[in-house]
Parts: C-alpha cells; structure tokens; sequence
C-alpha cells in the first residue's frame, strides 16, 4: 500500500451565508487498518441538498462532514471508487454509491461489510441516522444501471424522501384529505411524489408552482392540476386538503393556511426551495405544520418489514420512475473549481432550469 499523504480538497459554505463558498486543502493519512479512502467521482447538486443547509444545524446535517470555524461541508449523493482500502474486505476499484461531501476524497471506517455495503462508523457518524451511513457496492446492487447512473445521483435519494412520505400520508389515509397540494411542483422531489400518489388514484394532485415553470409541470404529467401561487385562491376552500411542503415559503404557506382554514388537514414540511423567505407564522388556521423527517420513516418500515422488504418495496416504485425519467429529464454535467462554484450559486439562487439535473465533479480529466 502507499503509505503517501493524500491531499483532499474540499468546497465549503458559510453556515450561516449559504451564497459565500470557499475551496480548501488539506492532507489526511492514509487509510489505516480497517479505513477506506472513497475517491468521489462525480455528484448530484439538487435544491435539496440547499434544503440540507436550511435544516443544518436543527437536524444535524452538518456533523456527517465536519469542517473548520464558521464553513460546512454540504452533503450529496455521488458514485465514489475505492482508491486505497486497509480493508480485507473492499477491493480497490470497487465503485459504490452513497452519502458523500463535495470534495475529492472521503475516509471513511469501514463497519458492517457485505458484498453489497458498508457502513461508515467514524466516531462523529456513529450516533447519526445509519441510513445516511450506508455505501452501496455498484457490483452487487440489482438496481444499479450505469446508464441511469446521473438519474440515480439527480433523485434516488428525492425519490425514496417522495416514496416514504407517499407512504407516511396513505399510512394515516391522508388525513382525510380529498386533494393532496404539493408546492414547489417542479423540483425532483415533488415530481417524484406526484409519481407515486398519480398510481393511487386517491384524489386530485395539486401543483404549485412559479408562472414560468408552469407549462413545464404541465409536461411532466403527473399532476391533476397545475397552478401557479398567484392562483392560490381559486382554489375551492371546502375541500379537506393536505400540503406538502416542498418550498418553505412563509407567506405561501400562510396564504394556503388562511384559504383551506380548518378543511387544512395536514401540512407536511419536506423541503425550503424557497429558503430566503423561510420562517413561521404562529396560530395558523388548520393543522399545525409538522417537519417530515425520512430516517424516522424508514426506520419504522425497516423494523416492519425488515431493510430487503422495505428497499424490494421502493426499487419497484423507482424503477418505472427512472425510466420515465427519460422523458423530461436533462443532465448537465461540469467539472472543475470554477464550475462547482457557478453551479452551486446558480442553484442556491433557484436559477437553474427545472428540466436540467446539475453533476458536478472536481476532476477535470474524466470523460
């Protein structure tokens, strides 16, 4: 084994200004016995990941990746290789799919090893949702296709927050719902739970979104209706509807709030796509707003129907899914410093288009 330093860069973001970035150096040791050096690849830059930001510090998203002072390492899903291992077990080359940092490189502890994952258990990760922990192995993953691998980054993670949150609501019958508002229709993760309550059939689904995105929401064909928010109040009042919340927006919510009144059964907080205008009114007509929070989710389903029940159960939905992707989805790829840091602006300012899927990577010799 090469016993050399390694030198990672990473791309960090003031935790409490996510429109200032800023790249750093540093060198780590090489891979001990038992540890593992992940050479990323290439990753998906989503406006979930902003939403990431958003809820850093009330739900931990900052320890997975710490970093220096004021700075923190954003999470991403990304396909990784493994270029040292000190692990018996993990072949260099082997290629998984995971949890990563936007940098060169991640080491990790290599717990729990199968042919077909690992776990990171680095101490500051142990106390944190296992979910998130979890290396896939490209080799031995039946869902894997190389050719979705973009599709894969873009919204695999969206899809499964989309499919237990489809889950959660049919779970409680909706809340009595007859319609169910999905805000910030065009973003990944509403698409992907438009998907799955379209196969349901259970009532209207409703999309919100800005003027401009409307026809393409329109396009993408699994939604009842499309409106955009200046439209809100045409909506009819006497119909029990429950929201999810995609976008975080304080005055949307409480203009939908104050339209349904007490017909607002639940309002499901997933996201803040529209994190600049975040915030909460107190004593809002209708359903108290509850943040929805995955790992809980599939904890509950794992314990249920143990983790193969539950990933059988979400590899049938996304499979439809991804190939339907085809349709309406465009990967944009950029490599190098310069680009990291002009898509990251554009996608925390919500400037990029809602059809485009952004894959980021720092090496600029990959094809």
């Amino acid at each position: 084994m090469n016993d050399s330093a390694i030198t990672v860069h990473d791309f960090a973001i003031r935790r409490d200004d996510w429109t200032q970035s800023e790249f750093f150096t540093r060198t780590i040791d090489p891979p001990g016995e038992g540890e593992v050096l992940f050479r990323i690849d290439r990753y998906a830059l989503t406006s979930n990941n902003i939403s990431y930001a958003v809820a850093g510090d009330m739900l931990g998203y900052w320890k997975f990746f710490p970093a220096e002072d004021a700075w923190g390492r954003l999470p991403c899903f990304a396909f990784a290789d493994v270029e040292r291992s000190g692990h018996p077990d993990v072949r260099v080359g082997d290629r998984y799919f995971g949890y990563f940092p936007m940098s060169t490189h991640l080491l990790v502890v290599a717990d729990r090893v199968k042919p077909e994952s690992l776990i990171d258990s680095t101490e500051h990760r142990r106390q944190l949702p296992a979910a998130y922990n979890r290396y896939t192995n490209t080799s031995q993953d039946p869902l894997y296709q190389k050719r979705y691998e973009d599709a894969q980054m873009l919204m695999q993670p969206l899809f499964l927050t989309s499919w237990l949150v489809d889950d959660f609501l049919a779970e409680n019958d909706f809340f009595g719902a007859k319609s169910i508002i999905i805000t910030s229709a065009s973003s990944k993760t509403s698409i992907a739970l438009a998907f799955q309550l379209k196969q349901r059939s259970l009532g209207q689904v409703i999309g919100l979104t800005s003027p401009r995105n409307v026809s393409f929401v329109e396009g993408v064909g699994f939604y009842d209706q499309v409106l955009s928010y200046d439209a809100i109040e045409t909506l009819n009042a006497s119909t029990p509807v429950t929201m999810v919340d995609m976008a975080g927006d304080r005055e949307l919510i409480g203009r939908l709030h104050r339209h349904f009144g007490d017909n607002m059964k639940y309002n499901c907080i997933v996201g803040a796509t529209h994190w600049d205008r975040g915030g909460r009114d107190k004593d809002l007509p209708g359903a108290e707003p509850q943040f929805f929070f995955a790992p809980t989710q599939i904890k509950k389903r794992s314990d249920e129907w143990g983790r193969v029940g539950l990933m059988q159960r979400i590899g049938e939905a996304w499979i439809p899914f991804v190939r339907k992707s085809d349709d309406w989805l465009q990967v944009v790829r950029h490599q190098g410093r310069d680009a990291i840091a002009r898509i990251y602006a554009k996608v925390v300012a919500g400037d990029c288009a809602p059809n485009e899927g952004q894959i980021l990577s720092f090496w600029e010799d990959r094809p």
